[in-house]
């Protein structure tokens, strides 16, 4: 079994890794705050009550808002990171495979921990065509199949949520999931997707400096990944990631977070209800 490999990423709730790395930068702009906010709150309200893993980098933004907002209640660790970016390219190869496997067994993801999962574990993306979701899900079957755990089982509480372009809705309106035949061996409530402004889409997936690099298949077992990087594109990015986590916190956008779930219809279910009002009041 191969040793997992993970991408270092500050913990930006607790915040006791960054010492000085900040001072004396400039207060970062946070383009596009209100979208991330409604963002996140319909991510939120159309997780099932399930963990939300963001995948690959796209979405970073969105989960640094929510880390703060959800620092407030009683399931902080409600959204998570999934360091995985695999799209047009050739099959793997036997090593890379069990690199893979180790990397999301020790974040919780592997067929006999998702057979026992109570909670429904929803992969979420910006997506285009929908390529990282169609390799993610492969993998996650072919291991599931490998290792004789329960399909039918871990298909009812794997949800994969595609954060998308908007644009005019008609009957004619080309939808990812619609192209992409495996969505067909989950129930229809298990894919949704949240649109948001296609300039704000554009900025998160093709325009925004991460803070990890891309976390592509040469890089998976690539030891320089667990280290920190400290160039100033870098250090700007920690610095946006850090100032969204903050406003997180703050009672005014936990509040708006509340009022965009409570436009959602799943605000019915009294889990979301539960999580409006724990986000309202806070935690003392």
């Amino acid at each position: 079994m191969a040793t997992p490999n993970l991408p270092f990423r500050w913990d930006l709730v607790r915040r006791d890794q960054l010492g000085t790395l900040l001072e004396q930068r400039p207060e970062p702009a946070l383009p596009y705050l209100d979208m991330l906010i409604e963002c996140g709150a319909k991510v939120l309200a159309r997780s099932g009550d399930g963990d939300v893993h963001f995948v690959g980098r796209s979405a970073d933004s969105v989960f640094d808002l929510l880390s703060g907002a959800l620092s407030a209640t009683s399931r902080p660790d409600r959204v998570r990171l999934l360091p995985f970016s695999y799209r047009l390219e050739q099959p793997l190869l036997a090593h890379e495979v069990r690199q893979m496997r180790a990397n999301l067994e020790a974040i919780g993801l592997s067929p006999r921990q998702l057979t026992r999962r109570r909670k429904p574990l929803v992969l979420a993306d910006l997506v285009y065509a929908g390529y990282t979701f169609t390799h993610l899900y492969d993998f996650l079957r072919e291991w599931t199949d490998e290792e004789r755990e329960s399909w039918d089982v871990i298909r009812l509480k794997l949800r994969f949520l595609g954060i998308t372009a908007r644009r005019k809705t008609s009957p004619k309106t080309w939808r990812w999931w619609q192209d992409a035949a495996w969505t067909a061996d989950l129930p229809r409530r298990n894919v949704t997707n949240v649109s948001i402004d296609p300039y704000a889409w554009s900025f998160l997936g093709d325009d925004q400096h991460k803070l990890t690099p891309s976390f592509r298949r040469a890089r998976w077992a690539d030891e320089a990944v667990t280290a920190p990087r400290h160039d100033d594109k870098t250090l700007d990015a920690l610095a946006e990631a850090v100032a969204l986590v903050e406003r997180g916190r703050t009672s005014t956008v936990r509040t708006r977070i509340a009022r965009h779930m409570a436009e959602e219809p799943s605000f019915a279910q009294p889990w979301l209800r539960s999580l409006a009002l724990e986000l309202r009041r806070g935690r003392s």
